[in-house]
């Protein structure tokens, strides 16, 4: 008989024979699993820890049966069951079948062997693929059900904050005898219907699969198996077509993106890891082929604490080249809000991690998942042994499509990358034939390369390939009217790629994501803590290292340094540190930040004992006098508040060289003190010889002067520190987006609480603050000060935040006009445009920036720095610092807090550059530190100091394998080619360039001159020097 005529009914009658919904009586599909058999026996308990293992079977378990449910949610339930497989299973394959909607791990012989997990597909574990004799047939397992889903436990929705009340069920725990025979024919077949309808009515290929689909149904008697063989040779027949030789590559890579914290808290993503790697280590032993790319050191470190067997078996499959380390970084951090010095941490600690556990460094940075990509980079990736990047995020752009997948990527230095996107958009494949076909059909660059990535398997809450994801693409190996896939490696692709990349196009500058712009401002306070703790090791690494070269009996803090920097990494995870977290998670961060800080004054505090000891101890003679320590590299002349002897606050005008410290003891008086006037109309005037404001009752600048030149900053009947408040109501993405139509909401906030008053009236520094109501129940009181010297007005401003789903923002018009703004990023800057002229212009409305953001045009300009702020924005002639937002999702309480933060203004003659805006946002974010001393003599001592302005020494730390070598690291901050001198006063014996990683670079030799050590420089380049002192 021919084939039907009718197309439809072909394709519906083989879905149906595929069915798990219609006509499993007689279907294919209702012969999947043969005999059942009841558990011997079930019994639980509940606790609300996450225990090991060993403290879990000393407990005391009591019946449970199927149908029970467990909770609330983020409690764990220890199931002990009892197996007996029926003697007539002999020869059958025999699989534990659990299905419940919470997150299981298989315990046997004390050792972790499956993770079930109903979302990622995996609801059995295979006891053995015969039964035989010999083979154990009762047994004892263990399941540790944790209590929340793949996605935790959004209540509603997946976004939604986890509902605390939520019940996990239990609805299957049974033996069951598996068909494999039955297994394999429906993939063969589910493999050929998708061809049937994707390759479309006019591919030839198309009826071709479908027909042998049909006859394979025709043969089937799916009560007779001795029918299954002959049908499955039909499909073989039609797979073993070959390809042309032109045919696209596909390469295919097992991944399991898993969120070190998102929806679920750290501890529970120790869990996660376990329960998807352990299920990979179990696909490896049934398929050597697998291949399974895999990030984050922080992971890999949980479970070899946790997991002591199961990574000793990841140990062996990573020597076989199967389970692959990728990325090279601490976690998957946030790729626009870590500093610069944070990002080359997370590669020193995850490339060192790689290289002490396996032997190799990663050759791809690997972050598939982050809201945009700093422009610096692919300079720090080179500096880290890195030259090929993979992400996939790009494809969320809300407004203009990304015009490559596999491209070279050019960073604000010229370094350059070899960058691919996976065409299907996507890092959590099935290895399903829409998935390859849109995957070729996607891709931005036919003609230029031929190969590609496709990462298969579940994704962002764990889960990992499946068994059925590599039966799929096995099938699609080389089939004609597919692409060819090939289970492969990044570097095989990446190896293909470079040969194939003479035709490649560049982008140059960052890649920003157009979507998740909110994340630049949500949970404030992670963002302040991430700031300061930078901030905190910093000092911390440069005293410790000072008081290291000094002699004597200190060492260096090396082990506590690496525990704090790694927990400060791990909050620069992509779900932490932009705020799009869960409120367990919000508090585990605040944790760490409160660990770090309290830690880092106690380090910072023995350092400056040992560093100046002498000049800390009474002795005859010694008077009363401050001692002032400064830890950037320039001398800083600024006014401090420090507490004297009888417990009161004091201000004095002091000068400190540049990385070392001052002895202060006469107060000295400013060339001109402040003054601060109130006006007849109730506005107040303040002046210090650099620069003159005139300030409104609201606190609004209605008048900021450069006394030298009279240039007037704030354009004629405008208000700057203007606060405005906008509705922010996204689309979904609550806790990420903020979308363009917020700006249609604007509401200047102009309720006064208290007006403007004097509270300093002048001398080293004068001060004026008012209060204001913001929208419903929230209260700004912000004081304002201007300092003896200082180029800047301060903003210091304390916020009681209650709002929901508005956005606060301060705002600055300004007398300048440019169609570019400047941006400071890591150990650089960058330019965006001021105007909206097209799509990619106006799809950045709402932008990140680090300490400091410039709007200037030839010989004037104005900089807003700030102390712990990333959104930002400039459009036309306004400059605006995002202050505040109030999401509900997934956090119900973000941001709901009492908040403090400064941010300065700072109007300037020449570019931003030659006025020292960029000393000066480091100065705001680097408070010097004064500390009692008794010492006799004035004195002062610097450490390290560089000759050029253009050259910022951002780090000086001891280098991670030689204790008697200091790292310094040193970046171009005005993009400008200069040739710069680093001068010390350490013993320096010998100095040489090296990486990133701090080995020394090839012909790296630095010679000892008279006036220091010279270093070369082309734009935003950064350079580490390894210094070996003297012992």
């Amino acid at each position: 008989m021919a084939a039907p005529k009718h197309r439809r009914t072909a394709l519906e009658r083989v879905e149906k024979f595929l069915s798990d919904t219609y006509f499993t009586d007689c279907n294919l599909r209702g012969r999947l699993l043969g005999d059942r058999c009841p558990l011997a026996s079930l019994s639980c308990f509940q606790t609300p820890r996450r225990i090991p293992y060993a403290e879990a079977v000393e407990r005391e378990f009591r019946p449970a049966k199927v149908g029970d449910s467990f909770g609330p949610t983020w409690e764990t339930c220890w199931f002990k069951v009892e197996l007996s497989i029926p003697p007539t299973w002999a020869g059958r394959e025999v699989h534990f079948i659990w299905e419940s909607d919470g997150e299981g791990m298989v315990w046997r012989d004390a050792q972790p062997v499956q993770g079930l997990t109903k979302e990622g597909e995996k609801t059995s574990y295979i006891l053995t693929s015969s039964l035989k004799e010999t083979e154990p047939h009762s047994l004892t397992l263990y399941v540790e059900l944790a209590c929340n889903g793949l996605f935790g436990a959004g209540k509603g929705s997946m976004i939604a904050p986890p509902d605390p009340d939520r019940r996990f069920t239990l609805s299957k725990a049974e033996l069951v005898v598996f068909n494999r025979n039955v297994y394999e024919l429906l993939v063969d077949l589910e493999i050929l219907l998708d061809m049937a309808q994707l390759l479309g009515e006019e591919n030839q290929r198309s009826f071709q699969a479908l027909y042998t689909a049909n006859q394979m149904v025709n043969m089937c008697d799916v009560m007779d198996p001795s029918t299954f063989p002959a049908a499955r040779d039909l499909a073989a027949a039609i797979f073993s077509q070959r390809n042309g030789e032109s045919q696209h590559t596909i390469h295919a890579v097992g991944h399991c993106h898993i969120d070190s914290a998102w929806l679920w808290p750290y501890e529970e993503t120790i869990r996660k890891c376990a329960r998807s790697w352990v299920t990979v280590v179990r696909l490896m032993e049934r398929n050597p082929e697998l291949t399974f790319a895999c990030s984050q050191a922080q992971q890999f470190e949980w479970v070899r604490s946790w997991y002591p067997g199961l990574y000793a078996q990841i140990q062996d499959f990573v020597a076989k080249g199967q389970f692959i380390p990728v990325g090279g970084t601490w976690v998957e951090m946030d790729g626009n809000l870590p500093s610069g010095e944070s990002m080359v941490r997370q590669f020193l600690q995850g490339q060192r991690f790689f290289q002490e556990q396996f032997g190799r460094i990663c050759s791809e940075f690997w972050l598939p998942d982050t809201f945009g990509y700093s422009a610096q980079l692919p300079q720090l990736m080179r500096g880290c042994g890195i030259r090929r990047f993979l992400t996939q995020k790009l494809s969320w752009n809300l407004v203009n499509t990304f015009p490559h997948h596999t491209f070279f990527w050019e960073g604000i230095d010229g370094s350059r990358v070899l960058t691919h996107f996976p065409p299907g958009d996507s890092y959590g494949m099935h290895g399903r034939v829409e998935e390859m076909l849109k995957t070729v059909k996607n891709n931005k660059d036919k003609g230029r390369v031929n190969h590609s990535a496709l990462l298969f398997g579940f994704g962002d809450g764990g889960g990992g390939p499946t068994q059925k994801m590599l039966d799929r693409m096995k099938r699609m190996s080389d089939t004609d009217g597919l692409p060819r896939v090939q289970i492969s490696t990044p570097d095989r692709l990446f190896s293909v790629l470079e040969k194939e990349s003479s035709q490649l196009c560049t982008w140059v500058g960052e890649l920003f994501l157009e979507l998740h712009n909110g994340t630049y401002t949500t949970q404030a306070q992670i963002k302040k803590g991430n700031r300061e703790c930078e901030r905190i090791l910093h000092d911390v690494e440069v005293l410790s290292t000072l008081a290291v070269a000094q002699g004597g009996a200190f060492q260096y803090p090396a082990s506590q340094l690496q525990r704090l920097w790694r927990l400060l990494l791990l909050n620069q995870f992509h779900d932490v540190l932009p705020g799009s977290c869960i409120q367990l998670v919000v508090e585990d961060a605040l944790q760490y930040y409160t660990e770090i800080r309290s830690a880092g004054a106690q380090l910072q505090e023995e350092a400056v004992q040992s560093l100046c000891r002498e000049l800390l101890q009474p002795t005859a003679g010694s008077a009363e006098s401050t001692l002032v320590l400064n830890t950037l590299p320039w001398e800083r002349t600024e006014v401090i508040s420090w507490t004297g002897p009888d417990r009161k606050k004091t201000l004095a005008l002091v000068t400190v060289p540049s990385m070392g410290y001052a002895i202060v003891r006469e107060l000295s008086l400013p060339p001109q003190p402040v003054a601060v006037r109130k006006q007849e109309d109730g506005s107040i005037a303040m002046e210090n010889g650099v620069i003159a404001v005139c300030l409104d009752m609201m606190g609004r600048l209605t008048s900021l002067r450069l006394v030298g030149s009279e240039r007037e900053s704030v354009p004629d009947g405008c208000y700057a520190n203007q606060f405005a408040l906008f509705d922010d109501v996204p689309l979904y993405w609550d806790a990420w987006d903020v979308m363009d139509y917020h700006l249609q909401t604007r509401k200047p906030v102009t309720m006064l609480l208290k007006p403007l008053e004097i509270t300093l009236d002048g001398g080293l520094r004068g001060s004026a603050s008012f209060s204001l109501q913001i929208g419903e129940g929230s209260t700004l009181t912000q004081e304002i000060i201007l300092d003896a010297t200082c180029p800047y007005l301060r903003f210091l401003t304390q916020v009681d935040w209650k709002e929901a789903h508005k956005f606060l923002k301060v705002e600055f018009p300004v007398q300048v006009r440019s169609t570019n703004a400047t941006y400071e990023i890591q150990f650089g800057h960058l330019q965006r445009p001021t105007h909206w002229n097209t799509s990619w212009d106006w799809a950045r409305f709402e932008v990140w920036a680090h300490k400091w953001l410039d709007l200037s045009e030839h010989g004037f300009g104005v900089a807003l720095l700030n102390d712990c702020k990333y959104g930002a924005s400039a459009h036309g002639n306004v400059l605006s610092l995002s202050l505040l937002r109030a999401p509900k999702s997934p956090d119900a309480t973000a941001d709901i807090a009492h908040h403090q933060f400064t941010y300065a203004v700072m109007p300037h003659l020449g570019s931003f550059q030659d006025a020292g805006v960029i000393q000066h946002a480091y100065n705001l974010n680097f408070p010097l530190h004064a500390v009692p001393a008794t010492s006799a003599q004035c004195l002062s001592w610097s450490a390290f100091s560089v000759s050029s302005p253009a050259v910022v020494l951002e780090t000086v730390k001891q280098a991670e394998d030689r204790p008697e070598a200091v790292v310094v690291r040193l970046y171009e901050a005005h993009g400008s080619t200069v040739v710069a001198w680093l001068q010390t006063s350490l013993p320096v014996k010998e100095a040489m360039l090296c990486d990133l990683l701090e080995q020394p670079a090839a012909r790296g030799h630095l010679p000892l001159e008279q006036r220091g050590v010279r270093l070369s420089f082309t734009p935003f380049r950064v350079l580490s020097v390894l210094l070996v002192l003297r012992q």
